[in-house]
């Protein structure tokens, strides 16, 4: 390939103006190099010992020329082979990263070079270590604008996510410490790397691949003058590492969502609206999906027997269809093997209050119960519904899950607590009759999936129910919503139905993409909260909410208003 480059020097200009092109022109050049070169990473073989024999020498050039001599090398390909990970340059070997595998608690955070490589030979090394330890990185001078050692830091972690290991450690030299030794404490002369007010050649790459300083090693590598014979301990932590006894039968991160978009119609009987529910879990286990998801008051067909009723009285009616239609639902959840969040349905308690009730019911025949938080004014007046008082994220073998019933999703410090709690896939069953309506169930969703970096599904009725009071027209487009970054969609939506048909909506989330969002996304909202200005807490106790307030329905949960009149 050629290139012509033409450079018009008007000398007339700024005497700067020659160094701006010469930088430009430079700069063109290490492209051209660059796109000429072929470059792999990949693991270390035995037959590489002459490139990294020469490779070695260079770097240590400054400080005695040692280098680690074949028999060395050998066994470290003989007893951790996927550990030794090398670059390749145009065919020659010019960067290398050489690691053991520890049983950490063996050595803890006081130890040395000499005793963490049992004296050179390597024999600490155990096959059952919790993490991956570091004994050598180095690049040839001659190659270091190419920032190879990040690609052989990327291969480390990800042996040690493959691994299912704890994280990385390593002893990392401060060679620049020296030329501060006189006026800063090691302490002090890291605290400046971190802030970019030093920079030191190793610790400055290590800080910038994700490592922290986990303490200040004295003595680590006896003769490192340059270092002052400290070193910093440093720890990257593999974010997806679980322990053995934590690892749940469901170990996938791919997680299938099968979300239904209700067609509202009249059944004969309580018979043929199971049937139509079976229907769906038939289908969706089809897909083997993990969840299905329900929308709300989607089983308000079965109200039609009871139009002639005044409306309260109707949909406590309805309420006693609510019992049989869980215990089918955790039936159909185990023969099926699908966890069902069952839309909601109205329930009388004990205490004679109604509730809007979302049930989780899981596969292993298991439920759980979410009581509808945030009431609607059309729920008080019409029904006479109470708020319910718990807020809290279900364990699932498919990780952690919030439930929150339509209106409750415009309140965002319900999902916040419960992204607190470690939510992972929330569920909004919802309905709403209009598109106004729909439009703030929507977005306020979508913001609550960025703001938790969660997924967020919603589940919603479409069509006409005209033989049911309040029920009569339907406006929903169900969908799958993600957080915003480069890992997910760009407009942020995994899945959507089409707007006010009857369908079902299966996707695929991916839970790894989160934690990977946590830890490294464009911005990391979770972490990011100023929590010394402001917090968000979950109180123990409705009442103690309100003390001090004066009790009446507009700021009481479990006062049911006075103008509705339920005749028994």
């Amino acid at each position: 390939m050629a290139l012509t480059i033409k450079i018009i020097i008007d000398h007339n200009h700024h005497k700067n103006q020659r160094s701006i092109q010469s930088r430009f022109v430079n700069q063109i050049i290490k492209i051209l190099v660059l796109t000429a070169m072929h470059i792999q990473t990949r693991n270390l073989q035995k037959s590489d010992y002459h490139d990294l024999k020469e490779t070695m020498i260079e770097v240590y050039s400054g400080i005695g020329g040692d280098y680690w001599p074949k028999s060395s090398i050998n066994k470290l390909l003989h007893i951790f082979p996927e550990g030794q990970f090398c670059v390749e340059v145009d065919g020659k070997v010019v960067a290398s990263a050489l690691a053991i595998r520890v049983k950490y608690d063996n050595f803890g955070d006081n130890h040395t070079y000499y005793e963490i490589t049992g004296g050179y030979t390597f024999k600490t090394h155990n096959d059952e270590g919790d993490y991956l330890y570091g004994i050598e990185v180095f690049v040839h001078p001659d190659y270091r604008d190419l920032r190879l050692g990040r690609r052989l830091y990327d291969a480390r972690k990800e042996l040690c996510e493959q691994l299912n290991l704890k994280g990385i450690l390593a002893g990392g030299r401060i060679p620049n410490y020296n030329k501060y030794a006189d006026e800063l404490t090691p302490r002090e002369y890291i605290a400046k790397v971190k802030q970019k007010e030093i920079y030191d050649p190793t610790l400055t790459f290590q800080l910038s691949n994700d490592f922290h300083v986990r303490k200040v090693l004295r003595g680590y590598l006896p003769g490192d003058s340059e270092s002052k014979e400290y070193a910093t301990l440093l720890e990257w932590i593999n974010i997806y590492y679980v322990k053995e006894a934590d690892k749940k039968p469901h170990t996938d991160s791919i997680i299938r969502l099968g979300v239904i978009q209700w067609q509202m119609r009249l059944f004969k009987n309580l018979t043929a609206f199971l049937d139509q529910v079976e229907f769906f879990v038939n289908a969706v286990s089809d897909y083997r999906a993990d969840f299905m998801v329900l929308p709300e008051f989607f089983n308000t067909p079965l109200m039609a027997d009871f139009n002639d009723l005044p409306e309260p009285v109707a949909i406590r009616k309805l309420a006693d269809f609510t019992v049989p239609v869980r215990e089918k639902l955790c039936e159909l959840a185990i023969s099926y093997n699908v966890n069902i969040v069952g839309g909601s349905m109205p329930l009388v308690d004990a205490d004679g209050k109604l509730y809007n009730v979302a049930y989780l019911c899981r596969r292993d025949g298991s439920y759980e119960e979410y009581r509808k938080i945030h009431i609607t004014p059309n729920e008080v007046k019409h029904y006479g519904m109470v708020g319910g008082h718990e807020i809290r994220a279900f364990d699932t073998d498919c990780g952690k899950i919030g439930m929150l019933i339509c209106y409750d999703v415009e309140f965002p410090e319900l999902s916040r607590i419960l992204a607190q709690q470690g939510m992972q896939i929330l569920f909004v069953p919802f309905l709403t009759d209009t598109q106004n309506g729909y439009s703030r169930v929507r977005h306020c969703a979508q913001a609550r999936a960025i703001e938790n970096e969660c997924y967020v599904a919603i589940s919603g009725c479409v069509g006409n129910l005209p033989r049911v009071h309040n029920m009569d027209i339907n406006y929903a487009q169900s969908a799958v919503f993600t957080p915003s970054d480069f890992q997910f969609p760009t407009n942020a939506v995994k899945a959507e139905a089409t707007p006010n048909t009857e369908m079902v909506l299966i996707a695929d989330v991916d839970l790894s993409l989160l934690k990977e969002l946590h830890e490294h996304g464009s911005v990391q909202v979770m972490k990011d909260r100023r929590t010394d200005l402001y917090d968000v807490t979950l109180k123990k106790t409705a009442r103690k909410a309100l003390k001090g307030k004066k009790e009446s329905p507009d700021n009481d949960p479990e006062a049911v208003p006075p103008v509705i009149v339920v005749a028994n």
